[in-house]
């Protein structure tokens, strides 16, 4: 009997053992799936958002929600219809040609000053009549005062009424109805909860700008309500815009403030404004705008110099508060865009990381960073075609790097090309100057160079210690006589 019922004893024990067995290897497995669904998590967002981490780091925002931001890579690329938005023209109606640049603004009541006509005339003042034929101003009146809007209104019509008939302006309002909610949202970066709401406003009016804007044109330009343009600015953004053909491009930057001077293809406005809507209350505009560039691949900033669009305002629209940024990179005058005609570039100089010879030779921001030159180092241009020089321009070292220039260095131009595609070279130079300063600069190089000219190269004439930043080199071509 003790026999037995120790055996039974036994027996409940180890039925016991295999229930607690079985949970726990239950909850082993549990938590192993778990594990794998956030290392999966992981891996994923760090796919999507490894290219973009650099961008995150430059501008000090925090990630956006991992899981909305996957969601919102793998389907950003079907927002591709427009919000059902009804809205109300204030003033003039859109026409029914496209026109190739479209200028949108938004603008809401300040507190203190208000820079809108000023901007306004400023696009249009700044604009040759060949210009204007090819652009289309909106202007969103996002306030939600009415009284404020219709005083807008009539001031805009009465000072800018032949180009509201010539449909050049358009002035617009989305009724409040359409809005998302914007009381009680998330305090992201600890903001204040009316700088939350105002910022969150923001981005909802500019979706609704966007929206409006997607079928006006080939292309669209985002400017803030407090801005003035360089001299035919447009001119400026059409060769820029040719010389990058061939290339995959999201947003082309002519400005370094915020959101002002960012350019989209416009068949990407319906994305970027859908986007701009599911983030609206996450974090600033210009933010944003760096994480739509990301997503849809391109990696690094397409920034031009010189700048096109200054920052004008003294007063913010969020609370009158002061706001004195400028761009140390605008001029007035921005007609002058060199043409650097294509070109193959070589170098002999020790060449520092990924700052390579073409980076010198591009318009947008970047330069070639090569370590200290010795007598003889070349950094040479090859033209595809012999070309007309009018002026040269070359700067070397930069603002944080005043001590990286070419401090002994000469510029000369080449014809007699010999050799293979890869390897083509000039026989003969032309000397036209010596460096100054770590620049060179000269005009009228048509009357000083009787030959056609096929390279033109930097020559180091005398060692130094210091390493060498080209930061920019210009050239701009004059038609030959037989053209």
């Amino acid at each position: 009997l003790y026999v037995f019922l120790h055996m039974k004893l036994t027996l409940k024990y180890l039925d016991k053992m295999r229930c607690l067995r079985k949970r726990s290897a239950v909850s082993f497995l549990g938590v192993l799936v778990i594990c794998l669904l956030f290392m999966n998590l992981y891996i994923e967002d760090g796919y999507v958002l490894e290219g973009d981490k650099q961008l995150i780091r430059e501008t000090a925002t925090h990630q956006l929600n991992s899981e909305r931001y996957v969601h919102t890579f793998k389907d950003l690329s079907n927002f591709s219809g427009s919000i059902n938005v009804s809205y109300r023209y204030l003033a003039g109606t859109p026409l029914p040609r496209k026109r190739y640049l479209t200028i949108g603004l938004s603008s809401v009541k300040r507190k203190k000053g208000n820079y809108l006509l000023e901007t306004i005339k400023s696009i249009f003042e700044q604009s040759s009549y060949e210009e204007l034929k090819e652009i289309t101003v909106v202007v969103h009146l996002a306030d939600f005062d009415s009284s404020w809007c219709e005083g807008m209104v009539q001031d805009i019509s009465q000072k800018f009424a032949h180009h509201i008939i010539a449909g050049r302006l358009m002035v617009i309002h989305a009724p409040e109805e359409y809005y998302p909610v914007l009381d009680g949202l998330k305090r992201n970066y600890n903001d204040p909860e009316d700088r939350v709401k105002f910022r969150s406003k923001q981005n909802v009016d500019y979706a609704f700008l966007l929206n409006f804007c997607a079928n006006l044109s080939d292309y669209y330009v985002m400017l803030e309500d407090d801005v003035r343009c360089s001299k035919n600015f447009l001119t400026a953004v059409k060769k820029v815009i040719t010389s990058r053909e061939g290339s995959y491009w999201v947003t082309l930057e002519f400005s370094k403030l915020g959101y002002i001077g960012k350019l989209y293809h416009s068949h990407d406005l319906p994305r970027l404004a859908h986007f701009l809507l599911m983030f609206y209350q996450e974090m600033p505009c210009d933010w944003l705008l760096i994480h739509f560039r990301g997503l849809l691949a391109q990696k690094d900033v397409i920034r031009f110099k010189p700048s096109l669009f200054q920052h004008m305002g003294y007063y913010s629209s969020y609370k009158g508060a002061e706001n004195k940024l400028k761009d140390d990179d605008f001029e007035e005058d921005s007609f002058d865009i060199p043409d650097n005609p294509p070109a193959n570039l070589h170098t002999n100089m020790n060449v520092f990381e990924n700052y390579e010879a073409s980076k010198a030779y591009s318009s947008i921001d970047e330069y070639f960073w090569g370590k200290a030159p010795s007598t003889g180092d070349l950094y040479v241009i090859v033209f595809e075609k012999p070309i007309k020089i009018s002026k040269i321009k070359v700067i070397t070292g930069t603002e944080d790097r005043q001590n990286d220039i070419l401090h002994h260095g000469a510029l000369e131009v080449g014809e007699k090309i010999v050799g293979s595609k890869k390897g083509r070279q000039c026989t003969t130079y032309l000397r036209l100057g010596e460096f100054k300063n770590g620049n060179f600069e000269m005009t009228d190089v048509e009357h000083k160079v009787l030959f056609d000219i096929n390279c033109m190269r930097i020559l180091v004439t005398k060692s130094q210690k210091e390493w060498l930043i080209i930061r920019s080199i210009s050239i701009w071509t004059s038609q030959p006589p037989n053209q």
